[in-house]
């Protein structure tokens, strides 16, 4: 079923956050997993308390976007939300979309050009689009969308010039920061950088790569994290009776 929830996805996190400390967001990858798999999955990672499915990949070489989304929509009735990498990568079988810019790069496509292809068909579909600042952070390794992006990461020992694109993207009049360490990274983004972020702006910051166990969960969330987002690691089974284990790390108000 497609998210039946009284308000907006938007005001839905937010009260996600307000309610619980920090909201848990898996991000799942139709490159990886199957839609048979995905749709068990889905499933049992709802019931145990994800608050939101983040759908995208760097690729996308699977070529049932829409089927794979509404797969998920169809058995759960929290927010599924388009994570794109492209201005394709578009569907109105999910209730949102991070508008993603991809300001730590600077690549024109990817700030503007990809965003420009997809607005019209965002509009006319009547999706919900939630302005994104995509900040990727150095993790100590060369990651799929560092590469696919063909943008540097910011130095991960810099939280100033994380911070200073967070403060052009509050400008911006965006609603969303998003600092990715990438899929597979050797570091999640370092502790001090959320807290000069989150504590320089006042938009909400999404945290998310290299996170693989409930102590990382908490140090992000004390960092100043408002959610977090954990993918290729949850992916395999013998980790699927952590996904518990890691949502109450981050769900420190409940």
């Amino acid at each position: 079923m497609i998210f039946t929830g009284e308000t907006s996805v938007y005001d839905y996190l937010m009260k996600v956050r307000e309610e619980k400390g920090a909201g848990f967001f898996v991000l799942m990858d139709p490159d990886r997993l199957s839609s048979g798999l995905v749709v068990k999955q889905a499933v049992q990672f709802a019931e145990a308390g994800v608050d939101a499915f983040l759908i995208g990949s760097s690729l996308m070489m699977n070529s049932g976007f829409d089927e794979y989304v509404e797969a998920i929509s169809e058995v759960v009735d929290i927010p599924v939300i388009i994570f794109p990498a492209e201005g394709s990568h578009v569907t109105d079988r999910a209730d949102a979309i991070f508008f993603l810019s991809l300001l730590s790069g600077r690549n024109p496509d990817l700030i503007i050009g990809e965003q420009v292809k997809s607005a019209p068909l965002i509009k006319n579909l009547g999706i919900e689009a939630i302005s994104t600042a995509y900040l990727l952070v150095d993790s100590g390794r060369i990651t799929s969308v560092e590469f696919i992006s063909n943008t540097k990461p910011l130095p991960a020992d810099k939280p100033e010039i994380a911070l200073a694109h967070a403060m052009a993207a509050e400008i911006f009049g965006m609603k969303f920061v998003y600092l990715e360490a990438g899929s597979g990274a050797l570091s999640p983004v370092p502790d001090d950088m959320i807290s000069a972020v989150s504590g320089g702006v006042d938009l909400p910051v999404i945290v998310g790569g290299g996170i693989r166990n409930p102590e990382t969960v908490a140090q992000k969330v004390a960092a100043g994290a408002s959610f977090i987002v954990v993918g290729n690691y949850l992916e395999k089974s013998a980790h699927h009776r952590d996904i518990e284990d890691l949502i109450n790390a981050a769900h420190t108000k409940v």
